[in-house]
C-alpha cells in the first residue's frame, strides 16, 4: 500500500476524523478541557451497549471452547495490543487462571508495552509466528483488537486463527472493518471522532477495555470462577487478597472468623472449598472431589454434596 492509499484510508475513518470546532481547544481553561472529555467518554458505555448481542454471543463461544481447556489470546498493536496484555494479565490473580489460559500478544512483543516497535503492526506475518507458536487448537479463542480495524497484525492474526479452525473474535471502533468482516464474531464500537484527532488511546481505547473486561469476566462467571458475585477462584498470593479470601467465604456463608480460619487452613488458602466445607459440612478432600466432579462450578458442587 503506498503513502497516498494510507492516507486516503485513514480519512475515511471514523476514528480519524478531524473536528473543527475544537481547533482551539488548547485556548480553552483546563477545567473546560476537562468537562470536554469527560462529556466525550460519557458516550462510550452507549455504544458499547448497542453491540451487546455480538459480545454475548461471542462469549457464549469463547467459554464453550474453553470449557474443553481452549485457550482465549488477544492479539493487537499499540494501545489495543496493551490493552489485552493487561486484561490476560488481570486473570490469574482474578480468577486463578494459569497464566497460559488468557495470553496477550502484542505486536513487536513485550517491548512494545513501553516503547513503539516500529513496523511491527504492519506485519501480518509476525502475528503468524506469534500464533504458531502457541500451537493453536479449534478450541481455542483468538480476539483481534484494532481501533481502526484494519490493523494488519490484529486482521492477520485474526485470518491465520480461523485458517486454523480457532474462533475468532474481531473487536474495532469503525464500522465496516476489515477485521470485523475476518473473524467470525464481529464486533464494532462506534465512538467517534477522538477529542485529539486520531488519539484512538482515548474513547476507542476505553471503549475496548469495557469490551475487553466483559470477554473476560462473563467468560470466567459462565466457567464458574465465581458464585453469585463473589470471586471465589481468587488467588490470596499477598496480604490484602489473603484478607480478601477471608471475606469472601465470610459473605459466602456468613460464618464467623475462627470457622472461616479453620476452613481456609484445611483447603491450603483456597475460596471455593473453604465455602464448600463450611456450607456442605464436608472435610477439605471432599471439597476438593466435589468441585472437580463438578467442573470447578461451586454451584453444581452444592448440589451434589452429601446430605
Amino acid at each position: 500500500m503506498t503513502s497516498h492509499d494510507l492516507r486516503s484510508q485513514l480519512a475515511s475513518l471514523t476514528t480519524e476524523a478531524f473536528r473543527p470546532e475544537l481547533a482551539e481547544i488548547d485556548r480553552l481553561p483546563t477545567l473546560d478541557i476537562a468537562r470536554l472529555m469527560n462529556g466525550e467518554d460519557a458516550g462510550v458505555p452507549g455504544a458499547v451497549a448497542r453491540q451487546l448481542p455480538r459480545i454475548a454471543a461471542a462469549v457464549d463461544a469463547v467459554a464453550q471452547r474453553m470449557s474443553r481447556g481452549g485457550r482465549l489470546v488477544y492479539a493487537g498493536a499499540g494501545t489495543a495490543g496493551r490493552l489485552g496484555v493487561l486484561d490476560a494479565s488481570e486473570c490469574p490473580p482474578t480468577f486463578n487462571t494459569d497464566p497460559d489460559q488468557v495470553v496477550g500478544l502484542i505486536a513487536g512483543g513485550p517491548a512494545a508495552m513501553v516503547t513503539s516497535v516500529e513496523g511491527a503492526e504492519d506485519s501480518a506475518e509476525l502475528a503468524r509466528r506469534d500464533l504458531d507458536a502457541l500451537k493453536l487448537t479449534p478450541d481455542d479463542s483468538v480476539v483481534g483488537v484494532s481501533a481502526s480495524g484494519r490493523t494488519p497484525y490484529a486482521v492477520g492474526a485474526v485470518e491465520h486463527a480461523r485458517s486454523l479452525g480457532a474462533l475468532t473474535v474481531g473487536l474495532a471502533c469503525n464500522e465496516h472493518s476489515p477485521l470485523a468482516a475476518a473473524a467470525e464474531h464481529g464486533i464494532e464500537v462506534v465512538v467517534g471522532p477522538e477529542l485529539i484527532a486520531g488519539s484512538t488511546r482515548l474513547k476507542a481505547g476505553t471503549a475496548q477495555k469495557l469490551v475487553l473486561n466483559m470477554l473476560s469476566t462473563i467468560t470466567m462467571i459462565r466457567l464458574g470462577k465465581t458464585y453469585g458475585n463473589l470471586m471465589v477462584d481468587v488467588r490470596a498470593s499477598n496480604d490484602k487478597l489473603r484478607a480478601r479470601s477471608h471475606r469472601i467465604v465470610s459473605l459466602a456463608t456468613g460464618a464467623d472468623d475462627a470457622e472461616i480460619e479453620k476452613a481456609l487452613t484445611e483447603t491450603g488458602g483456597e475460596v471455593k472449598p473453604a465455602i464448600l466445607v463450611l456450607l456442605a459440612g464436608v472435610d477439605g478432600p471432599t471439597a476438593a472431589r466435589l468441585l472437580e466432579e463438578s467442573g470447578g462450578h461451586l454451584r453444581a458442587a452444592l448440589t451434589h454434596a452429601p446430605g
